[in-house]
């Protein structure tokens, strides 16, 4: 049995002159998920994200010379269920998951599908077994156009001393992207400047004595939804440098979706365009490195706010 919740309604008025005033409200609705009771009358359930957004809207809208008052409701259970059915998001889930299944597929319509099903979970307010199933198609999805993917963990992270990782051997699946990319910078240049990589066939043939990172299995891999590259920074106390930092988010974002970076797709088209050109993944690390090396001066300068 559901547990029955608080509601919120706003319920605001503006002039029929102000078209644009009408418009941005039903906009900023929208992408609550709000529901649409009646012409300028949107339900939410009440929680602290949703009441604040509310009392911002209201305000807004008396700003813009309209009337606003922001209503809590507590729904009988026959209610209840009415206002829960509207917020059921089973057609959208159902036409990502048609999405996930058409052909031509790549990892640019794989990361655009993963923000457009974390958009959709950040407004589901009931989520239910439709969700799941989304979720399921994007990780099918993603081992479909990247066999070998890791799986996020669940595990602490240590804290490992950089000193005890010099000279190593490091190993990770071949045809480099992103997050392999990335990791393999931040292990040269900042754990490990006189290690040696090794670019496998299958993460089953990663040598016994080798640190293989970035696949199932692997000393170093996705842990608590962070990439590899974020879990590697974390393990050796490089995530309090600013400009790391920055990296991640962009490596983030590329290999699992998420928040937007402005950076980002422009990266992703040089990345691809050096993974396009280069004959084999070291000529390509080396080129990457350039890429990253210059990344990190950059972010070395402007500011976090910039």
């Amino acid at each position: 049995m559901n547990m029955p919740v608080q509601w919120l309604t706003l319920v605001a008025t503006l002039p029929a002159r102000n078209t644009t005033a009408r418009m941005r409200l039903w906009r900023a609705a929208k992408a609550l998920g709000a529901a649409t009771l009646r012409d300028g009358v949107y339900l939410l359930p009440s929680l602290e994200s949703t009441d604040e957004a509310l009392l911002t809207l209201a305000a807004d809208v008396r700003a813009a010379d309209g009337s606003a008052e922001v209503l809590h409701i507590v729904a009988d259970e026959v209610q209840d269920k009415a206002f829960r059915a509207l917020f059921r998001r089973v057609d959208d889930y159902t036409a990502l998951i048609e999405a996930t299944r058409k052909t031509g597929q790549n990892e640019k319509s794989l990361r655009k599908l993963r923000r457009e099903f974390e958009m959709l979970s950040a407004i589901d307010y009931f989520p239910d077994e439709a969700h799941e199933q989304a979720r399921l198609a994007l990780t099918d999805l993603a081992a479909r156009l990247s066999p070998g993917e890791p799986s996020s963990i669940s595990s602490q992270i240590h804290r490992l001393v950089i000193t005890d990782f010099s000279g190593r051997t490091w190993a990770t699946r071949k045809h480099l992207w992103v997050d392999r990319m990335a990791s393999a910078w931040l292990i040269h240049r900042f754990i490990d400047n006189n290690g040696k990589f090794l670019w496998l066939d299958s993460a089953a043939d990663c040598p016994p004595d080798a640190l293989g990172f970035d696949f199932d299995g692997a000393a170093f891999t996705h842990i608590n939804g962070r990439v590899t590259f974020e879990v590697l920074a974390t393990s050796f106390g490089l995530e309090t440098d600013p400009a790391i930092t920055r990296i991640s988010a962009i490596v983030h974002c590329l290999d699992m979706g998420g928040v937007p970076v402005a950076e980002a797709p422009g990266i992703e088209a040089i990345l691809g365009g050096l993974r396009a050109a280069a004959p084999n993944d070291d000529t390509l690390l080396k080129d990457a490195e350039r890429v990253f090396d210059s990344l990190y001066q950059n972010y070395q300068q402007v500011p976090c706010h910039d």
